[in-house]
């Protein structure tokens, strides 16, 4: 299995993703990275670890439009991408994209959802005073961070906790989590039902339980 990141930042889950590859804890190759910043960091990260970076620019902020998405389609073809994972990538995706990777899109949020969606979860979190926040690995849909939800790991908000130092601690879980996920995608370990998904036990897992 191959897998193509979409990035717009520093690129840790990018960087999270490849150390679990080449400690033999992935289950896939991470082929390409592509990022629609020209400064984003994940750039030098790809560099560093002798994967292909692409930059593609993109219009505007928010939703792709179907040329743009078209675009990043033929990149991620062009490497025999099986998986796209999103780790920070700062846009939302439309049909062309989905379709073209219907099942197979990935994203790693900085909450525990349904709450807390979409820009500044973690300060959302601070803001509301939870005392529980954490991150959500899960498939994209059209709608903003409602895809349906693969694994979540808690993490507790301590008293005096600013934004940057509850974002922290949830990053390093993030860096735990998303690998394991793209892991039971590839072996074929994730049983699409409606809104819920099975994380199937090794030994039950056909390529066709994968939806």
């Amino acid at each position: 299995m191959r897998v193509g990141v979409l990035a717009s930042g520093r690129g840790s889950n990018f960087e999270a993703l490849v150390r679990a590859e080449r400690d033999g804890r992935l289950g896939a190759t991470v082929a390409v990275l592509i990022c629609d910043r020209a400064e984003a960091g994940a750039r030098a990260l790809a560099s560093h670890y002798g994967i292909p970076a692409l930059h593609v620019p993109l219009s505007g902020r928010g939703r792709l439009v179907p040329d743009e998405e078209a675009e990043l389609v033929r990149a991620l073809r062009t490497h025999a991408v099986d998986l796209v994972c999103m780790a920070g990538f700062m846009r939302l995706v439309g049909r062309t994209l989905l379709e073209a990777f219907s099942g197979a899109v990935l994203n790693v949020h900085p909450s525990l959802l349904p709450s807390f969606p979409g820009l500044n979860a973690v300060e959302q979190a601070i803001a509301h005073g939870a005392k529980v926040s954490g991150c959500t690995v899960h498939f994209v849909t059209l709608g903003m961070d409602a895809g349906p939800i693969v694994s979540q790991a808690a993490v507790a908000v301590r008293d005096g906790d600013s934004a940057e130092t509850l974002a922290g601690r949830i990053l390093e879980r993030e860096h735990l989590l998303y690998p394991e996920a793209v892991r039971c995608w590839a072996e074929g370990r994730l049983a699409v039902d409606g809104r819920t998904v099975r994380i199937l036990p090794p030994h039950d897992a056909p390529r066709e339980a994968r939806t």
